[in-house]
């Protein structure tokens, strides 16, 4: 058989950039959102199947590069994925990331996909399944303090999954909430550009946190948060980087997706290595409570864990089956003798 022509075996479903908007499209981003949601809450609730590790980060003076694996013992998963705050400036990307699948009884890829866009829906989904478990009832109104990249994705989601009408806006740079504000409009919500954190949290049940900065910061104070709201902390996601004070900290209650990881990445760095935290898989599968009272601080210290990523791949997989959204990729070597993969390059020459 030519290398020009390869076979099925050498092909991988490719969901390209592309792709990957056509098919959020076609499906609606509000029920992708809670599709997503769905399929990570089935996962985490089988938490017990998958194989599970810190995500292997390679960190410079720029930035952070990493590697999230994962499996269930059937299917294997991994994300790259970068976080350089500087890029911004440079007009390109915080965050990047592609992802693929495998199939673990051959090794062999069954899914190659591009994972910028749908990391933020996979994120956002995340965020408002667990406020869900975790928010006050009847919580109507979000703080979103960091208007970039992920503001609309969480904002969104919170209202598709968590029930909100209200979203107050606040950022450092004003053109960001400005974009934000636009990007919201005629999507449902009620928005509110404010001109400090203080006043984007008053009356808001919610707090989202969502900076880039890669510095030990304080987004929230002690003072800023009153009782009986949830924080939803996203944007401390690696070693010296943070956004809640940790008196906060020290007065909630503080669910996280895997302590190993959280412990290096998230907030509770700040805390000492044996602070209780509560696994939000455990909140999900009835294990353990959620929220118990009306005066109660719940945080979600949220990094990102590989099993979301494993769980979007997923969702992504069953929905482009039968559909033009995805590129047949010519990925696999795949010659006539599976002994002969020199025959096969020598009958290529032209």
């Amino acid at each position: 058989m030519s290398y020009t022509t390869p076979s099925n075996k050498a092909l991988v479903p490719f969901v390209s950039v592309d792709h990957m908007m056509q098919l959020i499209h076609s499906v609606g981003l509000p029920d992708m959102l809670r599709a997503l949601a769905l399929y990570i809450e089935a996962d985490f609730k089988r938490w017990d199947a998958f194989d599970k590790t810190p995500r292997v980060a390679n960190h410079s003076e720029t930035g952070v590069i990493e590697l999230m694996p994962t499996s269930d013992g059937e299917t294997y998963g991994f994300k790259y994925v970068n976080g350089h705050p500087k890029n911004m400036s440079e007009g390109l990307q915080t965050v990047t990331a592609f992802g693929l699948l495998a199939d673990v009884g051959t090794g062999y890829p069954v899914l190659l996909s591009e994972m910028t866009l749908l990391t933020a829906l996979r994120t956002a989904a995340t965020s408002a399944l667990v406020a869900r478990n975790l928010a006050p009832q009847g919580a109507t109104t979000m703080a979103m303090i960091g208007n970039g990249a992920q503001s609309e994705f969480q904002s969104l989601a919170m209202m598709a999954i968590a029930g909100i009408t209200h979203v107050r806006l606040f950022d450092i740079d004003p053109a960001a909430t400005a974009k934000c504000a636009q990007n919201l409009a005629n999507t449902g919500l009620v928005v509110t550009s404010c001109d400090t954190p203080q006043e984007a949290i008053e009356g808001s049940q919610i707090l989202t946190t969502c900076t880039a900065d890669k510095a030990y910061a304080t987004i929230l104070t002690d003072n800023m948060v009153g009782a009986g709201v949830h924080i939803n902390a996203i944007g401390g996601d690696c070693p010296g980087k943070t956004e809640i004070a940790p008196a906060i900290l020290q007065r909630g209650d503080i669910f996280v997706e895997y302590p190993p990881q959280t412990r290096i990445e998230g907030d509770i760095q700040q805390l000492d290595p044996d602070h209780p935290v509560t696994e939000i898989w455990e909140v999900l599968a009835g294990k353990t409570p959620g929220r118990t009272n009306d005066k109660q601080i719940t945080i979600f210290d949220s990094v990102g864990f590989a099993i979301e990523d494993f769980s979007a791949l997923r969702l992504v997989r069953d929905k482009v089956e039968g559909t033009d959204f995805f590129h047949p990729l010519d990925l696999l070597a795949d010659p006539d003798d599976p002994r002969d993969l020199f025959g096969m390059t020598m009958r290529a020459k032209p």
